[in-house]
């Protein structure tokens, strides 16, 4: 057994990793210095020397400039993007940090970090050390023998994997290490621009060794290799030799392996302190050099709270002296190893048991201004679940859970007893995606009056793109671990167990651990809202949209399914005849719907495209924007995606939606979310409204399936006619778009007048599409190479047209610049009502980064506002019906557009109520126009 060991450390792949790591959730210093991929990394090695103890430690870096392999093969790594500047960045301070840690950098110029990493692992290996080589990259599999291992960093909750021969001979079915190689030679490598051999993926590579063990003997037997794989073998051979030779890692680099060199000693902590400090990590540099600048907090009062109301102890627990959100928040350097969880904070946590217990807490909410609540139920779906308990908190570290029984009688008995708890407009309630559970107690007659909170939205406004939920924000925010439901009942799957089934001791931990993190939450949360001048937006318009969408939710919307059945047949018959076409267009039967056998069908046999682009498996790309570009070549193009959109309806909206016709109220039921589009637009989900494909009269004719409840009521429907548009105009002042809105000229001809130097009544229908191509597209930040493709004219004359575009409409222009150099500023934009999209790459030095942050720039205040114009509509007319006592119900809302059941006697009521509505929601410079339809199906009314 070696007496010592070696960790060897790909320096290039563990940063890539730690900063995409972070690439949803940055860190950013107070200088505005992007540390992750520091943090990651230096978080990393600590990992290594904390949990390994290695006796020696090196790490290796790859240097600029051109390898042996780019002068063997110059397309080498020629396809990999232009490194993150925020890596650039950090590659100098972590070669700071490790030289200050007295860890040697191991890097030779014209050779590569693996190359260098193979060299001293072989040599190490026989002067008796254990060498572990820590990457994520796969290709270090080939240097693996009885005293070197392959050392894989935690991914995707599997832990840190430690290969030796027999896991990486397992993993890649091969019988020797050295057949990594082949394996990589034979199927190539997208990363590295290794190219391979064409049509050889992995299960193809491991059944080829298997039978002839290397690429060098399966080149000489390619002969007996039959159809277009024997072919492929023959014709690139020595692409397959190249690919092999590139993919081999050299372990003869001339650098010296020098063991004193390598020995693990103390950081140099006059040189390391100061880099951790400008880089503001505090818990590190005391993890390090066990320095802490913080100053010691007090212990922790106890809270008066309601700690003896049962007679319950406090749960006696090991804990931090301070374990105060604020506390907490002092130190960003968070880490796994000392986040809070259940076992470590000191909490309260109680069963309400009997009936005399009920009524005590009962008391104690109602007594309150603000309490948080939280729902356990048997799914996730509002409209199936049934409740098994409730829980409260209303002081950090103390909640109440309640049991609910199975039978609905009951479960109705006991929840009467909260009703003036719930129904209190004075006392706030607060929940973590608190929709569904309003939902659920609608299920049980109870509605939740007063003002509500909700920390999953208040996040959102805060950090729109990043994640929301709880154990997300408890983590980041409160450096706590919750209780995952997964150890309550399994993962998700067919084998999930029910809440039913949890012991009560279990879930009461569970359930009241929610609501106190939630109240946790809000409490951490609140200030944020004002700081950052969302408040009104927060109280005025999400939160009461909250319980406008639990109202529609609730309602539904009734589908017709013979309608369904009979759009259903006849697709399937026109499904045949397209199949059919299409196979004679391509002299031959294959499954189109198979990527594979229509790219080989498309570029192979038919050859529509001599450069087509392949997957990284290599086989060709199919999508539909590649289609679309080769649309002229052949008459089997439209064939095929006519055939995709019919397939799609058929399969995604007609057959799928009486499926999710809720058996209890006969209606769908589609879930709203208000955290997912980061403009602050609506999505909805089982089904997805927002992408039934209207433009086409196929996609028209499933919202004939959208019916009224019954023979009382029709289908009204109330549209914002070029609502983005509008607001365009407003915003930018342009008098020659105000002038047409005020006096209904048609937008897109009157910009089509300007463009095209001709007079209004000469524009045709040509010059209006594209016109209105443009009007859209710039909204956007269309190119002319886009503004060509969608047209599908020469790429000079769209560039024309957007030249001619900002000539006659200069103030547009103006707007867009001034908004991109404000966001350049401020690094984010804004909303009518101040919502806001963080836009951290706006000034990178990356062309690609920086054009998709200017577009985002100018489309998110645009299409934002939009949104909160129809939010603030929505909340004003379901406030107006309710104050009327209407029969009707609004039951939907997509893009622009609200659906209503509209009763028959209130039909004109409703009319004016919602144009009028619609159109003052916000104050804006240009005329606000509503277009309402009614009909017996949405179809029609639309």
């Amino acid at each position: 057994m070696p007496s010592k060991k070696l960790f060897l450390l790909d320096a290039m792949a563990l940063i890539y990793r730690a900063h995409f790591a972070f690439s949803k959730n940055p860190r950013i210093s107070s200088s505005g210095l992007n540390t992750s991929a520091i943090f990651g990394f230096l978080n990393t090695m600590l990992e290594v020397i904390q949990k390994e103890k290695p006796t020696h430690l090196g790490v290796a870096f790859d240097l600029p400039g051109p390898t042996f392999r780019h002068i063997e093969y110059p397309l080498y790594k020629a396809q990999r993007q232009e490194q993150p500047e925020d890596i650039s960045t950090a590659i100098p301070y972590i070669k700071k940090i490790v030289e200050a840690m007295n860890i040697p950098l191991l890097m030779l110029s014209g050779f590569e970090a693996d190359d260098v990493i193979g060299t001293i692992a072989k040599a190490a290996s026989k002067h008796d050390f254990e060498v572990y080589m820590y990457t994520p990259d796969k290709d270090y599999g080939q240097l693996v023998e009885e005293n070197i291992f392959l050392y894989k960093p935690a991914f995707m909750g599997n832990d840190v994997q430690v290969m030796g021969v027999k896991e990486i001979c397992d993993k890649w079915k091969i019988k020797r290490v050295d057949q990594v190689v082949d394996l990589l030679g034979l199927m190539g490598d997208a990363v590295d621009n290794i190219p391979g051999i064409p049509s050889v993926g992995e299960k193809t590579a491991q059944k080829l060794i298997d039978e002839f063990d290397s690429v060098e003997n399966i080149i000489a037997n390619a002969s007996n290799i039959k159809g277009k794989l024997g072919e492929n073998i023959r014709n690139f051979a020595e692409q397959g030799l190249l690919s092999k030779k590139l993919a081999l890692i050299d372990i003869h680099v001339p650098v010296a392996f020098v063991e004193e060199d390598l020995i693990y000693s103390k950081p140099n902590e006059a040189v390391l302190a100061p880099i951790l400090d400008e880089l503001e990590f505090r818990t590190l540099k005391k993890r390090i050099l066990g320095i802490d600048d913080a100053k010691p907090a007090a212990a922790p009062k106890p809270k008066q709270g309601q700690f003896s109301l049962f007679d319950a102890p406090v749960q006696n627990v090991s804990v931090d002296t301070d374990t105060s959100v604020e506390a907490q928040q002092k130190d960003d350097d968070i880490t796994n190893i000392d986040r809070r969880n259940i076992n470590t904070v000191v909490h309260n946590y109680q069963t309400i048991s009997n009936e005399f217990e009920r009524l005590d807490l009962v008391q104690y909410l109602l007594a309150q201004d603000a309490i948080v609540f939280d729902t356990e139920t048997t799914s996730i779906d509002s409209t199936q679940a049934e409740l098994v308990g409730l829980s409260f908190a209303y002081i950090q570290g103390e909640a109440f859970y309640v049991p609910i029984p199975p039978s609905y009688e009951e479960a109705v008995a006991i929840l009467a007893d909260f009703k003036p708890v719930f129904e209190a407009e004075n006392i706030e309630k607060i929940g973590q995606n608190i929709k569904y559970d309003i939902l659920v107690l609608k299920n049980y007659n109870i509605e939740i009056k007063g003002n509500v909170h909700d920390t999953m939205i208040a996040h959102y406004l805060i950090e729109p793109e990043q994640k929301h939920g709880m154990d997300f924000m408890a983590n980041t925010l409160l450096n706590y671990d919750p209780v995952s439901i997964t150890t309550l009942i399994g993962e998700k799957g067919k084998n999930q167990g029910s809440m039913r089934d949890v012991s009560i001791e279990i879930i009461t931990e569970y359930a009241a651990e929610d609501a106190d993190i939630t109240l946790q939450l809000h409490e951490f949360l609140k200030p944020k809202i004002k700081e950052n001048n969302l408040f009104k937006l927060y109280t005025d318009v999400e939160m009461p949209m909250v319980k406008v969408l639990a109202d529609v939710e609730f309602e539904g919307v009734k589908i017709d399914t013979d309608v369904l059945s009979e759009l259903s047949k006849n697709l399937e018959v026109e499904i045949q005849v397209y199949q059919k076409d299409i196979h004679q267009l391509a002299g031959v039967e294959f499954n189109i719907a198979s990527p594979k056998q229509l790219g080989d069908i498309l570029f192979d046999k038919l050859k529509l495209d001599d450069k087509a682009k392949k997957t990284k498996t290599g086989q060709y790309q199919t999508g539909e924007e590649i289609l679309s570009l080769i649309e002229d070549k052949h008459p089997i193009i439209t064939k095929i995606l006519d055939f995709r959109e019919l397939v799609k309806l058929k399969n995604t909206y007609i057959d799928a939606l009486p499926l999710l016709i809720n058996p209890k109220t006969g209606r769908i039921h589609t879930s709203f979310n208000q955290t997912v589009a980061a403009t602050g637009r609506l999505s909805s989900t089982n089904p997805n409204l927002q992408n039934i494909p209207i433009r086409t009269p196929r996609g028209q004719e499933i919202r004939k399936a959208f019916i009224p409840r019954s023979e009382d009521f029709q289908i009204l429907s109330a549209d914002y006619s070029q609502i983005e548009l509008r607001i365009m105009a407003a915003f930018s002042g342009d008098e020659s778009m105000l002038e047409a809105y005020d006096k209904g000229i048609d937008i897109h001809s009157n910009t089509a007048s300007k463009v095209f130097k001709v007079a209004l009544d000469e524009v045709n229908s040509e010059m209006r599409r594209k016109a209105k191509m443009v009007n859209f597209g710039i909204i956007y930040g269309i190119s002319a190479f886009g503004l060509a493709q969608r047209l599908q004219i020469p790429r000079g004359e769209a560039k024309e047209i957007i030249d001619a575009y900002w000539a006659e409409f200069p103030k547009i222009k103006v707007y867009m610049d001034s908004v991109i150099n404000q966001a350049r500023e401020n690094k984010f934009v804004e909303t009518i009502l101040g919502r806001k999209r963080f836009l951290p790459n706006i000034n990178s030095q990356n062309q690609t980064d920086r054009g998709y942050a200017e577009r985002n720039a100018i489309n998110a205040p645009i299409q934002g506002s939009a949104a909160d114009l129809i939010k603030v509509a929505m909340v004003n007319i379901q406030a107006e019906m309710i104050k009327l006592n209407l029969k009707s119900k609004m039951i939907l809302t997509v893009h622009d557009e609200l659906v209503f059941d509209a009763h028959n006697s209130e039909i004109e009521v409703l009319k004016e109520l919602v144009q009028r509505l619609m159109t003052t929601a916000i104050p804006m410079k240009v005329p606000i126009e509503v277009s309402i339809g009614i009909g017996k199906n949405w179809l029609e009314a639309h």
